[in-house]
């Protein structure tokens, strides 16, 4: 099998970017407009799930209503893109992009973030030419990422899903990748708790590095 059919597809939130603080800081500054008790990280990894509804049911007790689900959405988003001009990339991240370009193999960026702020924020971080695709979200769905990964693998001509595999940080990453077919390492200096990534069932790592290196031995 020639290297080029060997594809990672890296999730950004979370994985490539390191903006957990800022996705605290954010998730606390929108609970406090709406009138709830400010999360720990360590509280925040234990709870969130995709869709993101369902992270505040575990904390409100009841799904919020469509309308509440607006407002909330829009204040976190508000808040978080203020902060996420500060976060940097996660500790070693660029040069590995750059080495696995270097190498021949194929990468591309898969994410739930909107895709109009998405791929200018890659492009400032200088590592939009490392991936052979860039997507995110393009409604304001609040559907998983397994929908979005079918059209992205689609949309990778010749890489068959048997040779993918995912990053990412969120169980629901490992679920987009079993949905397709695909294999998935999650990494734990995002938004789970490694209990909680443990239970998916696929490999778990602390670390990029090991993250690819794990990826290169599923594939």
């Amino acid at each position: 099998m020639a290297k080029h059919a060997k594809h990672l597809v890296w999730d950004w939130n979370g994985t490539l970017l390191d903006d957990i603080s800022a996705v605290i800081g954010a998730t606390n500054a929108a609970f406090a407009e709406l009138g709830l008790e400010p999360i720990t990280l360590e509280r925040y990894r234990d709870l969130y799930t995709v869709p993101v509804p369902k992270f505040y049911e575990r904390l409100m007790g009841r799904l919020p209503t469509d309308a509440e689900w607006i407002v909330m959405d829009d204040a976190f988003h508000r808040h978080y893109w203020l902060q996420a001009e500060d976060c940097g990339l996660t500790a070693g991240a660029a040069e590995l992009l750059a080495v696995r370009q270097t190498s021949g193999f194929t990468q591309s960026l898969l994410s739930l973030a909107p895709h109009a702020e998405l791929v200018p924020l890659v492009r400032r971080h200088g590592i939009e030419e490392r991936f052979v695709r860039v997507d995110g979200r393009t409604d304001r769905s609040t559907d998983g990422k397994s929908g979005h990964m079918v059209r992205h693998l689609a949309a990778l001509e010749g890489v068959p899903a048997e040779r993918v595999v995912v990053i990412g940080d969120a169980a629901d990453d490992a679920i987009a990748a079993r949905f397709v077919g695909a294999k998935a390492v999650l990494y734990t200096g995002g938004s789970h708790s490694r209990a909680s990534l443990a239970r998916v069932g696929v490999p778990v790592v602390d670390s990029l590095a090991e993250a690819v290196a794990v990826a290169d031995e599923l594939v």
